[in-house]
């Protein structure tokens, strides 16, 4: 049975929703599912703009067999060559075998390379700037490499403003007969998963989500629809979110606020993180958020840590080193190049304290542009009543730093 959207005139969305798959990338937990975005322009020419994942490979033809009908699909459109987007390639090329495709060079080096057999087919390699007609339509083309493979273009309609984004401006979240962002209550259900998206999925490659932008400030007047692979199709109020991607592309916090992450074995630790978080409280910062690192996925911290402008970590010495699941959020931070935060630090050891110096020769050495307050708070074995004043005083440090930001 099929399931189609229109989205303006002539374009429609073809995609499909998967709540069976529980780790986008083998990686990152999705409970509420994701959306597989494809799109069909019925044009003089009909138009495919990207496939789906093989999983959701049936719905795609479904849809699409319904709109067609009996005319053939003329060309298909691949921007990102990705396989949750590019894996019904060949099954598209099976059933309209007079299909020409349209993607970059190194996206049909990336065809072959996964085994799809394209090179019998018409093939129209384009580059940043070059033109297509579809009839009414007419299309160009923008690269956009590294957003995030090397392969990656967006394509632009100046006939009716759809901004073909790949997987730039897309979020987690399955669609569910929703299309539009303007069709749900986008801050409250939408933006974390958005950002946890962009942050894991995108975040090391923040200059080249930078440039794109820049690219787009151009055209910023003529684009009506922003379409990209996962997630929500805007229509409305597309500065809010384009604002967003500024911000998270650039490693600026959205929020003044306090993530506290803490590493505990028996609980010490916890409740020193614990007590920094009612002193801030009580201080007037409310702003605080507190996740234990051991069963907090780290796709969730990482999209926290772009989110909050100062990071606290409060970790065990475990086997005179960082509490292992602590240094693993450490080791994503600098591989998603977060930058431009104010960190603080809470250490514990019952014998050889030494998290507190690690953690902080990690941030010095590992890390761009980052700060660490001097107020550090080291504890032996718990958090006695002898250090309710480093307690204050690192409470105050924070609040002092978010005030001078």
């Amino acid at each position: 049975m099929y399931c189609v959207r229109t989205v303006t005139d002539d374009l429609y969305w073809v995609g499909a929703n998967d709540h069976r798959l529980h780790l986008f990338e083998n990686i990152h937990p999705i409970p509420r599912g994701v959306s597989y975005n494809a799109y069909l322009l019925m044009d003089e020419k009909t138009v495919l703009f990207d496939t789906v994942d093989w999983s959701a490979c049936r719905q795609l033809l479904e849809n699409m067999e319904h709109l067609l009908g009996e005319r053939p699909l003329d060309y298909l459109v691949i921007n990102h060559m990705e396989p949750d987007h590019g894996a019904s390639i060949e099954e598209i090329l099976l059933r309209w075998p007079q299909v020409s495709i349209i993607s970059t060079e190194k996206s049909f080096m990336l065809m072959r390379q996964f085994g799809f057999h394209v090179d019998g087919h018409r093939l129209v390699e384009v580059k940043e700037g070059d033109t297509f007609s579809f009839g009414k339509h007419e299309v160009t083309f923008i690269a956009a490499p590294m957003v995030h493979w090397p392969e990656a273009m967006v394509t632009f309609d100046t006939t009716n403003g759809a901004l073909f984004s790949a997987d730039a401006f897309g979020t987690f979240g399955a669609l569910d007969g929703k299309l539009f962002a303007d069709e749900v209550d986008f801050d409250r259900d939408w933006l974390d998963d958005a950002r946890r998206y962009l942050t894991n999925i995108v975040g090391k490659y923040g200059p080249h989500v930078q440039l794109l932008l820049k690219k787009a400030a151009g055209i910023l007047d003529q684009i009506k629809f922003i379409c990209p692979l996962h997630g929500p199709v805007w229509r409305k109020d597309l500065m809010y979110f384009i604002d967003k991607y500024d911000k998270w592309s650039r490693y600026e916090p959205e929020e003044k606020g306090v993530l506290i992450a803490y590493a505990s074995m028996y609980g010490n630790t916890e409740a020193a993180a614990q007590a920094l978080a009612a002193k801030l409280c009580e201080k007037g910062m409310s702003n605080v958020w507190v996740y234990d690192v051991s069963n907090t996925h780290v796709s969730q911290l990482i999209s926290e840590s772009f989110r909050l402008s100062h990071i606290v970590l409060a970790s065990v010495t475990y086997n005179l080193e960082i509490y292992p699941v602590m240094y693993d959020y450490l080791c994503h931070m600098k591989g998603l190049n977060l930058q431009n935060r104010t960190f603080a630090i809470i250490e514990n050891g019952s014998w050889a304290c030494r998290s507190g110096d690690l953690i902080q020769k990690f941030v010095d050495n590992e890390m761009k542009n980052m700060t660490v307050l001097n107020e550090r708070l080291s504890l032996a074995s718990s958090l006695s009543d002898s250090k309710a004043a480093e307690l204050d005083a690192l409470a105050d440090a924070l609040l002092d730093s978010m005030s001078q930001a």
